[in-house]
């Protein structure tokens, strides 16, 4: 059987994330002001035109898959990069002080928007929120660093929007922030993975250092639909 980390987009879709999901048995995807995110049951020219029907004109598509894959005609590949996929495979979390942590609710989003255009941890739109579980630190009213949670294929849960401001860096907010996501997500009975690129550095180190395992290497592609 397939993991469900091989499909984690495809799979979160069908089960943590199926209350947001838009499509049906061959191709799936989140609303678009939530993410640009979609999933295939299957790399068939059958499941791309399905998601063609799907994607917005204009704006990007992002797949995650275990291997690469062949794009049928109409679709432009905007990016392809190997992306590392690792999983927090212990059973007790890191210890964490989060007594300067804050719970960030709808009333932070254009914080969160201000501070993930500065710092590029991934797509965030306006209802990203949505997706749940974020919590920040703030400094003299600023939001300065936060993390969150994204993809739910059961029974896992990712970590996501790992960033800090550059003018606070170098106080361990991510490491704290991190640590705070891996002991909530155990609690919930479920397991913590994420995505980082292998040149993303201090982030990959510090992933390591947590306790987070390599599980596999992936492929990220951001296409765009192409229209006659």
């Amino acid at each position: 059987m397939e993991h469900p980390l091989d499909n984690p987009i495809w799979n979160a879709l069908l089960t943590g994330n199926q209350p947001l999901a838009i499509g049906d048995e061959l191709a799936r995807v989140f609303p678009r002001d939530v993410g640009a995110f979609a999933g295939l049951a299957g790399y068939s020219p059958q499941a791309f035109a399905r998601l063609h029907e799907l994607a917005p004109v204009g704006a990007p598509t992002i797949l995650f898959t275990a291997e690469p894959i062949s794009l049928p005609m109409g679709w432009q590949q905007r990016l392809h990069r190997e992306l590392l996929q690792l999983v927090y495979p212990h059973p007790e979390a890191p210890a964490v002080d989060s007594h300067n942590l804050v719970a960030l609710e709808e009333q932070h989003i254009p914080a969160m928007l201000a501070l993930t255009a500065l710092t590029s941890p991934g797509p965030f739109l306006d209802r990203t929120i949505v997706f749940g579980g974020y919590y920040g630190v703030f400094q003299d009213g600023q939001l300065v660093a936060m993390t969150g949670q994204r993809l739910q294929p059961s029974p896992y849960t990712e970590i996501s929007a790992v960033c800090t401001h550059p003018a606070h860096l170098g106080h361990g907010y991510a490491n704290q922030l991190v640590r705070h996501q891996i002991g909530r997500i155990l609690a919930a009975g479920r397991t913590p993975f994420l995505h980082v690129y292998e040149d993303n550095l201090p982030a990959y180190p510090l992933y390591l250092k947590l306790g987070f395992q390599l599980r596999k290497r992936m492929h990220v592609y951001v296409l765009e639909k192409q229209v006659p």
